[in-house]
C-alpha cells in the first residue's frame, strides 16, 4: 500500500478519489476536507488548537512531521495494513487528523464513525485501535458495560487498543477501566506535536514514558519542555507543571496557568480534583476568585442545577486546610469546546455573571 491511498470503511481511495468519499454530515465532510489538504501540493495542513487553555488559534504543522508522528505510533502499536482502526473523535482537531495520516501511513483500514459518546454502539467487528476522550470512555462504561457486571466484562467487541487523550484522566476513570481486556493508555501530546509525545498504561504505570526521539527537561518554573526534531523545529515549553523521573519518565502534576495562590500557598487544582472524586458524582472543578486578605481564593465548581447537600463536612475530611473551597457555585451546564473539553474560565464567568458569586 502505497501513500497515496487511504482505506476508509473497507475501501480504498487514491488521492485522486478523495471526492468520490460519502460526506452526506457534516462530520464526514470534515474529513474529505482535510484528505483534500493532506493530498495538496502544500508541504503543511493548517489545523486548530482545542482552546482549552485560551482561545482556538491555526497552526501549521509539517506534513512530514505529521508522518514521522505516525510512524512512531504505528511502530508502537504494531499497526500495518492486516489491522482495522477506528475513527470516532473529530476530525477538526488532531487527535482526528492524526488518526487519519495515521491510516494513510500504515494502509490500514480505517472505520469512521459520527463522533459521539456511543462510539462503538454499530460497530460489528474487532478493533486493533482507536482513540477517545476521557468523556467518551466514561460514557461508554456507563452505557454499554453495567457497573454491576463491569468487573468480569470486557467490550461487547473486541478492541485491543485504546488511547485516551484530550484531558487528564481522573482517578475514577482510571479505576473502571483496570478489568477492562483492552490496553487503555492516557496520552500526553497537544497539537504542536503532531498528537501525544508519551504515554501511560493505566492501572499499570503512574508515570508517563516518552516515545522514541522525544527529550524532556524543564525549564525555571517547572514546566515541561519538549525536544522533538522530527516532530517540530523548536523547542517546546509547556505550561505543565511536571515532576521528571529520569529521561524518560515524567509525572504530570497540573497546569501552571492554573495554579492558585492564596496566602502564598501554591495549590495544583488538578490534584485537588482528584481527591473530590469520591464526593461528586457531577463534573467539577476547582479554580479561583480574587480575594482582599487571600489574593486569590479557592473555589469549587460544580455542574449540577441545585446545591449538593452535606457537601461542606465531606471537604473537610479529604481536602488540606489550605485546599478547602472557600465558595461552591453551582452552573446548570458547563461550557465545553467543540471536542468536549470543559472551558474552566468560560464556565466561570458564566457563574459570575449569573449573579452566584
Amino acid at each position: 500500500m502505497n501513500k497515496q491511498t487511504i482505506i476508509l470503511n473497507g475501501i480504498c481511495y487514491s488521492k485522486d478519489e478523495i471526492a468520490n468519499i460519502p460526506a452526506t454530515e457534516t462530520w464526514q465532510q470534515v474529513i474529505v476536507d482535510f484528505l483534500l489538504a493532506w493530498f495538496d501540493n502544500n508541504d503543511f495542513v493548517t489545523v486548530q488548537t482545542s482552546g482549552s487553555t485560551g482561545t482556538p488559534k491555526n497552526y501549521q504543522l509539517k506534513k512530514q512531521s505529521m508522518i514521522n508522528s505516525a510512524r512512531m505510533t504505528n511502530e508502537l502499536f504494531g499497526l500495518d495494513n492486516s489491522n482495522v482502526a477506528l475513527l470516532c473523535m473529530p476530525a477538526s482537531y488532531i487527535a482526528g487528523k492524526m488518526m487519519l495520516v495515521r491510516a494513510i501511513v500504515g494502509g490500514f483500514n480505517l472505520l469512521t464513525v459520527e463522533p459521539s459518546t456511543s462510539p462503538f454502539k454499530n460497530i460489528k467487528q474487532d478493533i486493533d485501535f482507536t482513540a477517545v476522550t476521557p468523556y467518551q470512555m466514561q460514557c461508554i462504561l456507563d452505557t454499554v458495560i453495567p457497573e454491576e457486571t463491569r468487573h468480569a466484562l470486557s467490550l461487547p467487541i473486541t478492541i485491543k487498543n485504546i488511547i485516551v487523550g484530550g484531558a487528564p484522566v481522573s482517578q475514577s476513570l482510571e479505576n473502571q477501566c483496570k478489568d477492562l481486556s483492552a490496553n487503555i493508555y492516557e496520552t500526553y501530546g497537544m497539537t504542536e506535536t503532531c498528537s501525544h509525545i508519551a504515554l501511560r498504561k493505566l492501572n499499570a504505570e503512574n508515570a508517563f514514558t516518552v516515545l522514541k526521539g522525544v527529550n524532556i527537561s524543564q525549564d525555571d518554573r517547572d514546566c515541561l519542555v519538549i525536544s522533538a526534531p522530527h516532530l517540530t523545529d523548536v523547542e517546546l515549553h509547556t505550561n505543565d507543571t511536571v515532576e521528571i523521573i529520569d529521561d524518560h519518565h515524567f509525572r504530570w502534576l497540573g497546569r501552571v496557568d492554573y495554579v492558585i495562590n492564596s496566602g502564598g500557598v501554591k495549590i495544583h487544582p488538578e490534584l485537588v480534583e482528584r481527591k473530590l472524586e469520591s464526593l461528586i458524582t457531577q463534573r467539577y472543578f476547582i479554580s479561583s476568585l480574587p480575594d482582599e486578605k487571600l489574593g486569590q481564593k479557592v473555589v469549587l465548581v460544580i455542574e449540577s442545577a441545585t446545591d449538593l447537600p452535606n457537601l461542606e463536612d465531606s471537604l473537610n475530611q479529604v481536602l488540606d486546610k489550605f485546599e478547602i473551597p472557600k465558595q461552591t457555585l453551582y452552573l446548570p451546564r458547563f461550557i465545553c469546546s467543540e471536542n468536549g473539553k470543559v472551558l474552566r474560565g468560560e464556565s466561570l464567568a458564566v457563574v459570575i455573571l449569573n449573579g452566584a458569586v
